[in-house]
C-alpha cells in the first residue's frame, strides 16, 4: 500500500513570556509571601524554557518528541485554570502550515495576544506530528500497526476538537490551516488513514474475507468523503501536489479491495458468476487506482491476485459451471464495518505530566477563597463593632455618674481613686498626649503624599490624552489608532473612586481631630506625673462610708462591669482568630459541578463557626441593658443616702474617665488611620505604575505611527514632519513629583483581588493595540480606618479586600524611594 500522508506543521515564533506572565501572576496572587513569589518566578522561567523546547521538538518527527509537546500542551491547559488567561497579553505568532512561501518560510501568519490561540496552534501541531509519526511506522509489525492506529485516531480527535475551539480562540479570520473546511478535511483524512491501517492489520491477522471486505468498503467511503472535501474551492489550492491524486488512488484502491475480498466470499460459496463479475470490476478498479495515484506498483500484489483469480474462475466457469455473469449494478453491497473513530483528547496527554505551577491554586478557587475571606471579615467586623459601640455606651454612662471613682477610697499620694490612678498610669505608659499629637501631626503629610500620587497619575493621563487629540486633529483620518478617551474610561473611573476615598478620609481626619480637641484637657491631666495631678485636683468635700449598703451595691455592679468588659475582650479575640478552610469544600464543588457557589458554601460554614460567637455578642449587648438600669438605680440610692453628687472633684473625675476612654479610642483610630494611608499609598503606587505602563506603550505606538506617517509623507514630498507636543516629550519630566516605582515592585504587596486585574499592555499590535483595562479595586471598608465608628454609609466601600497586613509594606517613603529610586531627580514633599 502507498505511504500514509503526514500533515505539515505550523511554524512558531519565539516570544518573551516571562515578563507579562510574571506580572499577571504577581497581580493575581498578590497576597503571596516572598518565598512563594520566588517560586512563581522560577516556575515562569521553567515554563518559558519548556515552550522554547517544545515548539522546535515538533520538527523532530519521532515518537519521543510527542511526550515533550504533550507536556507543554498539558501545562498550558493547567495554567489556564490558575490565571485569568484573557488578561495574559503575549503576542503569539504562528505561520500557516500549508503556505509554501519562499525558501525562508511561509508568508501567511497570524499574531494573537491570547493563550487560547497558542493552545490551538500547539494542538494543531500535535495532531500534525502524530500523523507524521504514524506515517513513519513500519506497518508490517504489530507494534507499528497499533501505534499508527492510535496516533491517527488521536489526531482525528484533535482536529475534531479544533473545529469548535478555533472560533473561540481566534475571533478574527484564522490562517487557512485553521479554517473550518481545512479542519474537516484533516479530520476525515486521519480517520480514513486509521481505517486503512485497521484493514492492513485485519489482512495481516488473516481475518475472514467477509470482514475484510466490509472494512475495505468503509475505507473506500471514507476516502471518497476526503476527496470531495479536498476539492472544495476554499481549500483545493492548499494541498501538496500529490495529496489529491494519492487520495483519489486510495479511494479506487479500497473499492477494488472490497470487490476482491467479496469475490473470495463468493468463491467459498461457489457463486462463480458473482465472483467473476466482482473480479472483473476489481481489475478495472486496480488499474484506475494506479493511474489516479500515479503509482504503477500501488496494490500490485492484490492486483495480480485479482487477475489470477479471474483467469482461473473464468476457465472453471467455461468448462464446469457455465453460470451467467450478473450485471455489476445488480450485486448487493457487502456492507460496511467502521473501526476507526476520533479519540477524545486525553487529560493530561503526557504520561507523567508534572504541573510546573502546582503551587498555584485554580484561579476560580483563589477568587472564591478571597471572596469567602472578605465575607467572613465583614461579618466579624460587624460583630466587633457591636461590642465596641456597646462598651463605649457603657463607659459614657459610668463617666456621667462618676463611677467607679465615686465609691472608691481616694489614694493619699495622687488624690485619685484606684480606677482613675490605673487609667492615668496606662495613659502615661502609652506615651501620653504627645503620642496622639505626633500621630495627628503625621496625618496631613500622609494625606498629601497620597493626593500627590493621584494628582501625578491624572496628569499623566491628561497629557497623553491631549497629545493624542492634538495629533488626531493634525493628521485627521490618517491618525488611525484608538482614541485615548476610549482606552482610559476605566482608568478615569478608578481615579474618581480614589479621589472620593481621599475626600472621605479627610472628613474622617476631622472627626478624629475634633474628638481630640474636645478631650485634650483631660488627656493632658492624665499624662501628668501623680504629684501634678494631685495639685490640679480641687479639695475634697468629704469621704464616703465604704460600709454603706448603696456603696457596696455599686461596687458589686462595678465588678459586673469589669466582668462584661473582660468577656467582650475574649469574644473579640475569638472573632478575630476565627478561621476555617474552605479550600476542600470549594475544590469538591469545582470538581463535581464545574463551578463554585461561593456565597452558599461560605455562609453555611461561616454560620457554623461564627454563630456561637454571634450569640455571645447578642447576649452581652442585651445583658448590658439590664446592667445599666441597675447601675443607674443603685446610683440614685447612693446619692440619696450619702448626698454625694456634683462636687467639683466629682466633676473632674468624670472628665478624666471620659478623657481616658477617648484616649484609648483615639489611639486606636490614629493607628488605623496611619495604616489606612500607607495601604492606600500601596494601591495608588500600583495604579500609577499601571498608568505609566499604559502611557509608555501609547508613546511607543505614537512614535511608530508618526514614523510611518513621516515616511509616507516624505515620499509624497509634503511639509516637514510635525513636531511632538513639548509637554509630552517624556512621561518622567521635570513636572513629575511621584517616584516611578516599577509595577512589579508595587504589585508584589498591593492588595488587589484575584477576580479583577489590570493586564499590562504587553504584546500590543496593530490589530490589538491595547487590552481592555478594568478598574483596580479600592481597599476594603474605607470608613476610612476600618474600625473607626464614623457614620457608616459615607465611608463604606464594601466588597473590596483589606489592605496588606502591618509589616508587609515598607515605611513610606523609605522602602519605595530607597529600593527604586523614584523619578529622575524628583522627590515629592515629605518623601
Amino acid at each position: 500500500m502507498s505511504k500514509l500522508l503526514g500533515v505539515p506543521l505550523k511554524k512558531p515564533s519565539e516570544v518573551d513570556i516571562i515578563k507579562p506572565l510574571n506580572n499577571l501572576i504577581q497581580s493575581t496572587y498578590n497576597g503571596a509571601s516572598a518565598e512563594e513569589k520566588a517560586q512563581y518566578a522560577e516556575a515562569v522561567n521553567e515554563f518559558s524554557k519548556q515552550r522554547n523546547t517544545a515548539i522546535w521538538k515538533f520538527f523532530e518527527k519521532y515518537e519521543t518528541s510527542l511526550e515533550i509537546v504533550y507536556a507543554y500542551y498539558d501545562q498550558i491547559t493547567a495554567l489556564e485554570t490558575k490565571i485569568s488567561a484573557s488578561e495574559l497579553q503575549i503576542p503569539f505568532k504562528w505561520k500557516d502550515a500549508f503556505d509554501k512561501g519562499s525558501i525562508f518560510g511561509g508568508k501567511i501568519s497570524l499574531t494573537h495576544t491570547s493563550l487560547q490561540y497558542e493552545k490551538v496552534c500547539v494542538l494543531f501541531n500535535i495532531a500534525a506530528l502524530q500523523s507524521s509519526v504514524a506515517a513513519s511506522q513500519e506497518l508490517d509489525t504489530d507494534e507499528g500497526l497499533k501505534l499508527a492506529i492510535k496516533l491517527l485516531q488521536q489526531s482525528a480527535g484533535i482536529y475534531q476538537y479544533l473545529k469548535g475551539a478555533t472560533p473561540a480562540a481566534v475571533p478574527s479570520e484564522p490562517t487557512p490551516d485553521l479554517s473550518q473546511d481545512t479542519l474537516i478535511v484533516l479530520q476525515a483524512l486521519m480517520i480514513a488513514q486509521a481505517q486503512e491501517v485497521f484493514i492492513l492489520k485485519a489482512i495481516k491477522d488473516n481475518m475472514k474475507d467477509q470482514i475484510i471486505a466490509k472494512l475495505c468498503c468503509q475505507g473506500e467511503e471514507f476516502y471518497a468523503d476526503v476527496l470531495r472535501a479536498m476539492q472544495k474551492e476554499s481549500v483545493r489550492s492548499l494541498w501538496e501536489k500529490e495529496w489529491i491524486p494519492t487520495v483519489a488512488g486510495k479511494q479506487a484502491g479500497f473499492h477494488a479491495l472490497t470487490q476482491l475480498y467479496q469475490s473470495l466470499v463468493c468463491r467459498s460459496a461457489k457463486r462463480i458468476g458473482e465472483e467473476i463479475a466482482r473480479l472483473r470490476n476489481a481489475v478495472e478498479l486496480f488499474k484506475a487506482a494506479q493511474s489516479r495515484g500515479g503509482n504503477d506498483t500501488y496494490l500490485d500484489e492484490y492486483f495480480s491476485r485479482a487477475k489470477r483469480n479471474l483467469a482461473e474462475s473464468t476457465k472453471d466457469n467455461e468448462f464446469i459451471y457455465n453460470e451467467m455473469i450478473p450485471e455489476l449494478s445488480s450485486l448487493a453491497s457487502p456492507g460496511k464495518a467502521q473501526l476507526a473513530k476520533p479519540l477524545p483528547l486525553a487529560a493530561p496527554m503526557a504520561t507523567n505530566f508534572k504541573d510546573i505551577f502546582s503551587s498555584l491554586v485554580p484561579v476560580e478557587l483563589h477568587r472564591a477563597l478571597t471572596a469567602s475571606d472578605m465575607r467572613k471579615n465583614e461579618i466579624v467586623n460587624t460583630e466587633i463593632m457591636k461590642l465596641r459601640e456597646s462598651t463605649q455606651t457603657l463607659n459614657a454612662v459610668l463617666a456621667s455618674l462618676n463611677l467607679p471613682a465615686a465609691v472608691e477610697t481616694t489614694d493619699a499620694n495622687s488624690g485619685l481613686p484606684p480606677s482613675l490612678r490605673e487609667k492615668a498610669n496606662e495613659v502615661r505608659e502609652k506615651g501620653g498626649i504627645e503620642h496622639l499629637q505626633t500621630m495627628l501631626k503625621d496625618l496631613p503629610e500622609l494625606l498629601n503624599r497620597n493626593r500627590e500620587i493621584l494628582d501625578e497619575t491624572e496628569r499623566l493621563l491628561d497629557e497623553e490624552r491631549d497629545s493624542d487629540n492634538q495629533l488626531r486633529a493634525q493628521f485627521k483620518e490618517r491618525w488611525t489608532r484608538i482614541s485615548s478617551d476610549k482606552l482610559t474610561e476605566m482608568f478615569r473611573t478608578n481615579s474618581k473612586k480614589y479621589r472620593e476615598v481621599i475626600t472621605n478620609a479627610i472628613e474622617a481626619d476631622k472627626v478624629v481631630r475634633q474628638k481630640f480637641e474636645a478631650n485634650q484637657k483631660g488627656i493632658e491631666l492624665l499624662s501628668m506625673p501623680p504629684e501634678q495631678i494631685q495639685q490640679s485636683l480641687p479639695s475634697a468635700s468629704g469621704s464616703v462610708d465604704p460600709n454603706c449598703s448603696s456603696v457596696q451595691r455599686l461596687k458589686h455592679l462595678m465588678e459586673a462591669v469589669e466582668t462584661i468588659k473582660a468577656e467582650r475582650d475574649a469574644v473579640e479575640s475569638e472573632l478575630k482568630s476565627a478561621t476555617f478552610n474552605m479550600k476542600d469544600d470549594f475544590l469538591l464543588a469545582l470538581q463535581k459541578d464545574g463551578a463554585i457557589d461561593e456565597p452558599a458554601l461560605s455562609l453555611s460554614r461561616i454560620g457554623q463557626v461564627l454563630s456561637p460567637l454571634q450569640a455571645q455578642v447578642k447576649e452581652s449587648v442585651e445583658r448590658q441593658t439590664t446592667l445599666v438600669a441597675d447601675i443607674q438605680s443603685a446610683h440614685g440610692t447612693f446619692v440619696a443616702e450619702t448626698g454625694t453628687c456634683g462636687s467639683s472633684r466629682d466633676t473632674l473625675y468624670q472628665e478624666l474617665a471620659t478623657a481616658y476612654d477617648s484616649y484609648i479610642e483615639l489611639s486606636g483610630n490614629l493607628q488605623e488611620g496611619t495604616k489606612f494611608y500607607n495601604d492606600l499609598t500601596q494601591l495608588l503606587v500600583v495604579f500609577q505604575n499601571k498608568i505609566s505602563d499604559f502611557v509608555f506603550a501609547r508613546k511607543t505606538e505614537k512614535e511608530e505611527l508618526l514614523k510611518d506617517l513621516t515616511t509616507e509623507s516624505s515620499r509624497q514630498a509634503p511639509p516637514a514632519t510635525p513636531a511632538l507636543p513639548s509637554h509630552y516629550a517624556s512621561t518622567s519630566g521635570s513636572g513629575s513629583d511621584i517616584p516611578n516605582v516599577p509595577a512589579t515592585a508595587a504589585a508584589s504587596n498591593a492588595p488587589y483581588p484575584a477576580q479583577v486585574h489590570m493586564p499590562l499592555p504587553y504584546g500590543a499590535s496593530a490589530n490589538v493595540p491595547y487590552p481592555t483595562y478594568v478598574p483596580p479595586p479600592m481597599p476594603q471598608s474605607f470608613n476610612p480606618y476600618a474600625t473607626l465608628p464614623y457614620p457608616g454609609a459615607p465611608y463604606q466601600y464594601g466588597g473590596f479586600p483589606q489592605g496588606p497586613a502591618p509589616g508587609n509594606y515598607g515605611t513610606y517613603p523609605g522602602s519605595f524611594a530607597h529600593q527604586h529610586g523614584g523619578y529622575p531627580n524628583q522627590k515629592p514633599p515629605g518623601w
